[in-house]
């Protein structure tokens, strides 16, 4: 009688070969994620930035036409003029910030007839390191780290 000879067919992956592949990938998201959180962190910084210079350009515009007075509000900057006309060109509400709160306008005590725009930067907290203001647009991204 003729033997019959079994010839094995390769099976799935073992858990060992599966293992080293979650691992494997586990580490490539760390990797990416420890480069793209600070990107995406600059990224807002500098939106925030690009905000408030708009609003801070709003704000001395609105001086000009208003002999000097500050806006009570920076509503008032998306309120249309006689013309029709707003001071934040193209909007209809005043921009949040990238974390979602509002702009603040207040007088600079520091500074006669100055003004700050503020943003609570991340954190959502006033005064604290990582406030973004008119005053500190020039400072780098990384600021409040």
């Amino acid at each position: 009688m003729k033997k019959r000879t079994r010839t094995r067919q390769p099976g799935g992956f073992t858990l060992v070969e599966l293992m080293v592949v979650v691992v494997i990938l586990g580490l490539l998201a760390t990797l990416v994620a420890k480069n793209v959180i600070p990107f995406i962190f600059r990224s807002s910084v500098t939106a925030a930035k690009m905000d408030i210079k708009n609003i801070s350009e709003a704000v001395d515009l609105y001086r000009t036409n208003n002999h000097g007075k500050l806006p009570e509000s920076l509503e008032e900057l998306i309120e249309p003029d006689e013309n029709g006309e707003t001071y934040l060109k193209d909007m209809t509400q005043v921009p949040k910030d990238p974390w979602g709160n509002e702009y603040q306008l207040e007088e600079d005590p520091d500074r006669k007839g100055g003004y700050i725009i503020r943003s609570f930067g991340p954190d959502g907290e006033p005064e604290t390191d990582d406030d973004i203001t008119n005053l500190n647009l020039h400072d780098s991204p990384e600021q409040g780290r």
